[in-house]
């Protein structure tokens, strides 16, 4: 059976992911930074010691990446490298800061992007982190960089994947993008796309 490894999982399981991990055939481990959702395995994404190398045949990365700064980029890319199988690959999500600067231009910095779960999120919430669970405690919730699609790509190319595919969806103000270890051909590399990435749709509910 394949390993996911779900990186900063916080309370989320496998059915939270993408429709391709979310099968019977993957075995989730959860990696997170926080005990309090006991992870399968504490941990950062700078520092994934405690997961061996080349043990991973998919991660899933979601708005975990921008809560590093950016020189830290690099070595958590190179940990995802490092953890994954040889024809192992990672799907990462996280804020589209290109579709966001828009609200900001409009001057709409605080008010309500879209009404999420918990509530409503605004774009300096999507920039900076969520500001009611930061005021909460929860700091870990903070946001020290971010990506356009551009430059999300160019950090994988920077980091040694083999190949990409990547999908802005601005009405979600999201970015996604699928990377393989190894040197994929364009199907192989559409057909991780079409398992993991989400249907564009008019906007968040």
């Amino acid at each position: 059976m394949p390993t996911l490894l779900h990186v900063g999982s916080g309370l989320a399981r496998k059915n939270q992911t993408t429709a391709g991990f979310d099968r019977p055939d993957w075995t989730e481990v959860r990696l997170d930074i926080d005990p309090c959702v006991n992870p399968d395995v504490i941990g950062t994404m700078t520092d994934m010691s405690a997961v061996p190398d080349g043990s991973i045949d998919g991660i899933f990365s979601s708005h975990n990446i921008e809560h590093l700064y950016a020189h830290e980029v690099p070595a958590a890319l190179a940990e995802f490298l490092r953890v994954l199988k040889p024809e192992g690959f990672v799907v990462i999500t996280c804020p589209d800061m290109q579709s966001i600067s828009v609200l900001v231009a409009q001057g709409r910095l605080t008010e309500p992007a879209y009404i999420s779960t918990k509530g409503p999120i605004s774009a300096h919430d999507i920039i900076y982190g969520f500001g009611e669970e930061m005021a909460a405690g929860n700091l870990y919730m903070a946001h020290r960089c971010g990506f356009t699609l551009g430059s999300l790509a160019a950090a994988m190319d920077q980091a040694g994947f083999g190949r990409y595919a990547g999908l802005r969806r601005a009405a979600y103000f999201d970015l996604w993008i699928v990377a393989s270890k190894a040197q994929l051909g364009d199907a192989a590399i559409q057909e991780l796309a079409a398992a993991h990435f989400p249907r564009v749709e008019a906007g968040p509910a």
